[in-house]
């Protein structure tokens, strides 16, 4: 299902720049009389047999970044987590929003994709580099450390790397950690060894709208083709590590 999420083009750019909720209540309003008269049938299928998304995207609390829009999925067809940084923090004993989000995907709704989205121009990418901007945010500084594997990785891989240069390759690392925190969590952890669960790095570049991907082959990001295989960070496929014969 391709749906147009952004109603935009009667607004003009100013009244897009001071968006704000009453404008926001127009949209709800705007929502309610011309959009879900045409998808009623949709809404109530979905109502009545519950949500059965196979991909799960793990995206940039960023405003620019909606996976949705992006995609061109419709409702019922994504779960989407959303945080500062698509940040993925490693499983702990203690509970977390993107931990527990992971978990009822993999285990309840039983996705068989997650991807990990990051994005151009990310605001909590520039903060690694500029810590001196966390000042009053402690909050965002303790979340970010989740991100200081991608952080050392460019500054002993990418020597001498100029600063526009560096965020960009700061924010392809930070996709790639997160990859490998994710791999952490028990339940996602038995899906790939079960081969019931495929693991995709992408990244959105927000002035050109193109999509990279991660090829954990090639170890490197690739444009989104257009045909063919879709390279992935790690695909769905049995793996276990220990000899293994059916009945002993």
């Amino acid at each position: 299902m391709v749906i147009d999420l952004l109603p935009v083009h009667a607004r003009s750019k100013k009244h897009r720049m001071e968006l704000c909720v009453d404008n926001i209540t127009d949209g709800v309003a705007r929502f309610q009389c011309e959009v879900f008269p045409g998808q009623r049938a949709l809404y109530r299928r979905l109502a009545h047999n519950g949500q059965q998304p196979k991909t799960l995207i793990i995206s940039c609390a960023d405003s620019r970044v909606v996976p949705e829009l992006i995609t061109q999925c419709g409702p019922g067809e994504l779960f989407v987590c959303r945080n500062a940084g698509n940040i993925v923090p490693p499983f702990e004993e203690s509970n977390g929003g993107v931990s527990a989000a992971i978990e009822y995907a993999v285990v309840a709704l039983q996705v068989r994709d997650i991807v990990v989205c990051g994005h151009s121009d990310c605001g909590a990418m520039k903060a690694l580099l500029d810590p001196n901007g966390l000042v009053g945010m402690p909050n965002v500084a303790a979340w970010l450390r989740h991100s200081h594997a991608a952080q050392r990785i460019l500054c002993e891989a990418y020597p001498g790397i100029g600063k526009t240069a560096g965020l960009h390759a700061l924010a392809l690392e930070n996709v790639v950690a997160q990859l490998s925190h994710l791999r952490t969590h028990p339940a996602v952890a038995a899906g790939v060894a079960t081969g019931q669960l495929a693991l995709h790095g992408w990244f959105f570049q927000i002035e050109t709208g193109d999509v990279q991907v991660f090829d954990g082959v090639e170890s490197r990001f690739v444009p989104l083709p257009s045909d063919g295989a879709l390279p992935v960070a790690l695909a769905a496929a049995r793996r276990v590590a220990a000899p293994y014969h059916v009945g002993q």
